[in-house]
């Protein structure tokens, strides 16, 4: 029950901060490099904490490239927007578009 509560504290929080984030540039529909920083530390700190900070998984599942392999990037950036019901996974869809889900997932399907 308490994991759950701070669970949700996280996403208020997350919630909260993003709401003063620069947002996705309307007029060429690029995600700035600031965002780009931004999305790159929401993945090693929230999306680290449950597939290990070096994405080599933990209590969910690692998301290195080879782990990757064969799944469609829609199909990741889905799961990044909608979470995953019955697990951990949380969904992103209220904090991230879907460019910057997007955005992710090709961070993830190209990390060296």
């Amino acid at each position: 029950m308490i994991m759950h509560q701070d669970r949700n504290v996280k996403r208020l929080i997350v919630f909260m901060l993003s709401m003063t984030l620069p947002v996705i540039s309307a007029a060429d529909n690029s995600i700035s490099s600031l965002r780009q920083q931004e999305l790159k530390n929401l993945l090693i700190q929230d999306c680290g904490s449950c597939h290990g900070l070096l994405m080599k998984g933990g209590l969910g599942p690692a998301l290195l490239p080879e782990n990757l392999r064969g799944k469609p990037a829609w199909y990741i950036t889905k799961t990044i927007l909608e979470g995953r019901p019955g697990t951990a996974m949380p969904a992103w869809g209220p904090l991230l578009s879907e460019k910057e889900a997007e955005w992710i997932t090709t961070l993830l399907l190209e990390k060296p």
